[in-house]
């Protein structure tokens, strides 16, 4: 009898000390999940243990986001992103991707931010976060210079208009009755155009401006401007309010210290967020 009494008390030790591991093991879990979700809910703090942060852009879409003749990024967009992420002493990683894929690279988190001239409106911003305003610029509707009819955006109902379908722009033509076409991005919609397979784009002022610049021949023509000027920001997912507001602090840096007047003359040879 005092043998089974033994043999029950040693089984129900075995038994306490079983469930206290188990308990123990959980807890311990718990807390390392708990620190995991931290860790990854702060996307600052990841960035600047990876030692990078990680862009998406064009690269298709000058002055602001391009390839220059020996093939390296470069544009206003990428000097800005790549002062920022010095300022967060870390290094600038752009992952080139067409316009509509950039934001499904964002929602996927394969970016950290967005970099691309991206206009803030009251859409974007319901999903996403954005940096303080670093440009304004106005749109302006662009035809073929063989286009005596088109004088205004009025003028566009009914007409073919090349636009990237989730940008500003395309909205601007659609609410002026214009049928859109989809393209990549700018030089598909100019393409388009010189090619008369469309018979509009609205763009960015400072981008047609520049591709006239180093186009003077273009068969392209400005017929309208914009009464607005439209605000671009740095774009994130929500929920990284700590890398949000360490970009606003550089940037804000960058204008008061004059590194922002710097690069703005550099490709624009005026200040553009004023």
């Amino acid at each position: 009898m005092k043998k089974i009494s033994y043999l029950l008390l040693l089984l129900l030790t075995a038994v306490f000390v079983l469930s206290a591991c188990g308990a123990a093991k959980e807890d311990k879990a718990t807390k390392d999940d708990n620190n995991t979700g931290a860790t990854e809910s702060d996307l600052l703090a990841k960035v600047q243990e990876d030692g990078e942060l990680v862009i998406g852009t064009e690269g298709t879409y000058p002055p602001f986001t391009f390839h220059d003749k020996t093939g390296k990024l470069t544009g206003f967009d990428v000097e800005i992103a790549e002062e920022i992420a010095s300022r967060l002493g870390v290094e600038a990683k752009f992952m080139e991707t067409q316009w509509d894929a950039m934001f499904a690279g964002l929602d996927s988190k394969r970016f950290d931010m967005i970099s691309n001239q991206v206009g803030i409106n009251e859409e974007r911003m319901e999903k996403y976060d954005f940096s303080d305003p670093y440009i304004s610029s106005v749109a302006v509707l662009v035809t073929h210079a063989d286009n005596a009819d088109v004088k205004s955006f009025e003028d566009i109902e009914g007409l073919k208009s090349a636009q990237s379908l989730t940008s500003n722009y395309a909205e601007i033509a659609k609410s002026n009755g214009a049928e859109l076409v989809g393209v990549d991005g700018f030089n598909q919609a100019i393409e388009l155009l010189n090619s008369k397979r469309v018979d509009v784009t609205i763009n960015d002022n400072l981008s047609v401006l520049d591709f006239l610049k180093q186009k003077p021949d273009a068969d392209i023509q400005i017929v309208d401007e914009a009464n607005d000027a439209a605000q671009s920001g740095l774009m994130f997912n929500k929920g990284n309010e700590t890398l949000v507001e360490a970009v606003n602090e550089a940037l804000n840096e960058m204008i008061e210290d004059g590194t922002y007047d710097k690069i703005s003359d550099k490709w624009f040879g005026e200040n553009v967020l004023e």
